[in-house]
């Protein structure tokens, strides 16, 4: 970042990567904070950010972080409509983890604006666990104007 010189030190486009321990099998990590950081860090006043997991059995959400009754609603609801165990093939036996993290997705895409997140009042970004636990990796791409 610091080859940018003058009018165009406003450009920046870099990824930052960080670990979260994910606590058990199924479970929403709120990282809106880690990514906040990296956001505050970048400098970037005004832009966009990425958020990427690069897993097959976990995913990326954006939702409220207020109640913590509405996570446990989300997953408990997930594991209804995609059980642990409905005869899959895949022999690692977490077929419905795959299943859960293609539904969620991969990634998310909030703007930045005045060096901040652009987020509702109650929304949270979250770490969706599926196979846990595990230490999983998070890509955050920030992207200045």
């Amino acid at each position: 970042m610091d080859n940018y010189k003058g009018k165009d030190r406003h450009r920046v486009s870099k990824v930052y990567t960080f670990n979260i321990k994910t606590p058990q099998t199924t479970a929403m990590v709120d990282v809106t904070g880690q990514v906040q950081e990296q956001v505050r860090a970048s400098g970037v006043n005004s832009g966009a950010c990425i958020v990427f997991i690069p897993h097959t059995t976990a995913a990326v959400t954006i939702n409220e972080n207020a109640d913590p009754d509405v996570v446990r609603d989300i997953l408990m609801e997930l594991n209804k409509v995609i059980p642990f165990s409905d005869g899959y093939h895949h022999m690692e036996g977490n077929s419905a983890a795959h299943i859960k993290s293609s539904m969620m997705g991969f990634s998310e895409t909030i703007i930045i604006e005045n060096g901040r997140l652009l987020l509702g009042t109650w929304q949270g970004i979250y770490l969706t666990e599926f196979d846990g636990p595990r230490v999983r990796k998070v890509y955050v791409k920030i992207i200045g104007d």
